[in-house]
């Protein structure tokens, strides 16, 4: 089997296993919207969710998934001894510093929020129910990143089962706090505990494959020759990595300003936009990476080229859609996934009208999300740092100047505008490093991606139009058939329009999919 076929057969695998994830993050996101609407008390523990999840970013996939592989791996075929040494060190250190972190986290909420929400001041009963929520979710850190190392491993080891699918855990720890949110005081603090038991099980569930292979950690507190070098990329790597949340952040100070429900209206817009960010996107990076680690550590340039060009041809040709979906889908998307209970009408539409903003950044997004790891690979730190924080000075400026005519939807397009940024500014310096990246090849795919979509997003948007599907009296129900409908619909339009227009990459898709219905489907690759 060819190494793009490898490549393809991971990504199928994590991005399988990263659906079932998602599918069970939209049930936690109706669960929490139906049970708390977009109040302020939602506010208040979506911005006390920010905090550690940002730093889940910085420290957890931010430092180690993507600085931490490559090390990993040119250790590893040096010597399967000297890995399981730098391993036990990494996770030794790593606890340390993380136990330290979350007793700063719970000590220091009151000063953190007055910087990330400082809106929230004029409303002090948000503001202090904040900074309970902010103390209750911060040990989160601990479990979760310590998770990402384990990640780190497996995936250099080529395990990518029981990774992709720890996610899972978190959703439903969120929804089993949700609902048994009536026995706490306030019963906001049940989604927190919730948030604990998730991470703590993302944690456990990967423990017997690393049991299996031998990388049990152990305490090890002395100093690998690597492990310099891996402090060394951990530190602009956490910077780089974890742009996106960073300028997330930016978005929800502007918002903490705006009137009561902008905060949740963006949380469940994000959350929707970054289903198929990672379902796809982001499980095709997972899947790339130890092959441009290892292409890298080979100092196989061409090779390397290769794998990236094709990663990112496939990257366009899942975004392009998934953009043009999201934005043509938005509202009956909100209204089917979100709209009962707690969360009404009004806000359905102001979460729909966010998503659409959000998604015009997708496929840059996706550039970002598979570029910024090549970097890595060639043991390279600085200019991720560098594009990332022209992306945060973008993202900035653009919410400042927009938050006021458009309100939270004019924050979501300067996080999108900052992510476009940010990518155009990493191919363009990666082109300069490496020469040629074959971007030819690339627009190509673009060029048939967006016909393609035009295609798809015309036939979805027609009968919308005309008023035959997703009237708003009709029943959630009715309505919901109809989205799964017109999802199927789409996907099988664009890929059969991308063939007809001779998409290589299309037809190699619509291959895989037929070759799992035919064959032993994710299930069985899900045992590897």
């Amino acid at each position: 089997m060819s190494e793009k076929a490898r490549v393809t057969k991971r990504a199928g695998l994590i991005g399988f296993l990263t659906f079932l994830s998602r599918i069970t993050g939209l049930l936690r996101d109706a669960v929490v919207a139906f049970f708390f609407g977009a109040t302020w008390v939602a506010d208040a523990f979506y911005m006390a969710f920010t905090i550690p999840n940002l730093l889940r970013r910085f420290v957890a996939e931010g430092a180690l998934t993507i600085s931490f592989i490559p090390i990993f791996t040119g250790e590893l075929k040096q010597s399967r001894e000297s890995a399981k040494i730098l391993s036990n060190q990494a996770f030794s250190y790593l606890t340390l510093l993380l136990i330290l972190l979350s007793l700063l986290g719970v000590l220091g909420a009151p000063w953190i929020l007055k910087i990330m929400a400082a809106g929230f001041e004029n409303e002090p009963e948000k503001f202090a129910l904040a900074v309970y929520l902010t103390r209750l979710c911060f040990p989160y850190i601990l479990f979760v990143s310590l998770a990402a190392l384990v990640m780190g491993i497996l995936n250099s080891l080529k395990v990518f089962g029981s990774p992709a699918a720890s996610p899972i855990c978190l959703n439903l720890g969120l929804i089993a706090g949700a609902f048994l949110s009536f026995l706490f005081d306030p019963p906001a603090a049940g989604l927190a505990y919730g948030i604990l038991l998730g991470g703590f099980l993302q944690l456990a569930v990967q423990m017997p494959d690393l049991v299996r292979l031998g990388f049990f950690p152990r305490i090890n507190f002395g100093v690998h020759p690597e492990l310099k070098s891996l402090l060394g990329l951990m530190i602009p790597a956490a910077y780089g990595a974890a742009v996106y949340q960073l300028n997330v952040v930016i978005m929800r100070f502007f918002a903490s300003y705006l009137p009561e429900g902008a905060v949740s209206y963006l949380w469940y817009a994000s959350r929707l936009f970054e289903f198929p960010m990672g379902v796809f996107a982001i499980a095709l990076a997972t899947a790339i990476q130890p092959t441009l680690s290892e292409d890298a550590a080979e100092k196989n340039w061409d090779k390397f080229k290769d794998t990236l060009n094709y990663g990112l041809r496939l990257n366009f040709l899942i975004t392009i859609p998934a953009m043009v979906g999201l934005i043509v889908l938005s509202q009956p998307l909100v209204r089917v996934l979100l709209q009962r209970g707690e969360f009404d009408p009004v806000a359905a539409h102001d979460t729909a009208t966010a998503m659409m903003a959000y998604a015009l950044g997708l496929p840059f997004l996706g550039l970002v999300r598979i570029v910024v790891p090549a970097f890595y690979a060639l043991k390279d730190s600085k200019r991720p740092v560098i594009f990332a924080t022209l992306a945060v000075a973008a993202n900035l400026i653009l919410a400042w100047l927009w938050v006021g005519p458009y309100k939270h939807n004019g924050l979501a397009m300067a996080l999108s505008a900052s992510t476009v940024v940010n990518a155009v500014g990493l191919v363009w310096w990666l082109r300069r490093k490496l020469g040629r990246l074959g971007i030819k090849k690339m627009v190509g795919v673009c060029w048939k991606a967006v016909l393609a979509s035009a295609v798809m997003g015309f036939v979805l948007w027609w009968p919308q139009y005309r008023g035959w599907i997703f009237v708003p009296g009709s029943s959630l129900w009715i309505q919901g058939v109809e989205v799964l409908a017109a999802v199927l619909i789409g996907i099988l339009i664009f890929f059969f329009t991308a063939k007809t227009l001779g998409c290589d990459e299309a037809k190699q898709a619509l291959h895989l999919i037929k070759r799992k219905l035919l064959k032993s489907g994710p299930a069985a690759e899900a045992m590897e």
